[in-house]
């Protein structure tokens, strides 16, 4: 079953951040994940406590993968400049078998 990462992240130095853009994409590839959305225009539709900045949506081919890609070696400098630069919320959900 798919599994989804969504991100929301308030990028604070933008200087170093475009790094973090470049470093990224190579763990997510190499765990079998790819970007459904990364950074695009947003718009809050509903609710009050939600300011999203920069919105990332990641695929992975199961939970135990995005979990894996998330706690790799690989990924461990990247995730480190990105704690360094912005103020991330990082969630995993299971996706479902298509109801339509």
């Amino acid at each position: 079953m798919k599994a989804y990462v969504i991100v929301n992240v308030d990028v604070h130095d933008r200087d170093r951040y475009p790094e973090y853009v470049k470093l990224a994409p190579i763990s997510i590839q190499e765990h079998g994940g790819r970007y459904i959305a990364r950074g695009g225009r947003t718009e809050k539709l509903e609710g009050k406590a939600w300011e999203p900045k920069r919105v990332v949506l990641l695929e992975f081919p199961s939970y135990e993968q995005a979990k894996a890609w998330w706690s790799s070696q690989m990924y461990a400098g990247p995730k480190q400049l990105r704690q360094a630069c912005a103020r991330t919320e990082m969630i995993l959900v299971e996706g479902c078998e298509p109801v339509i």
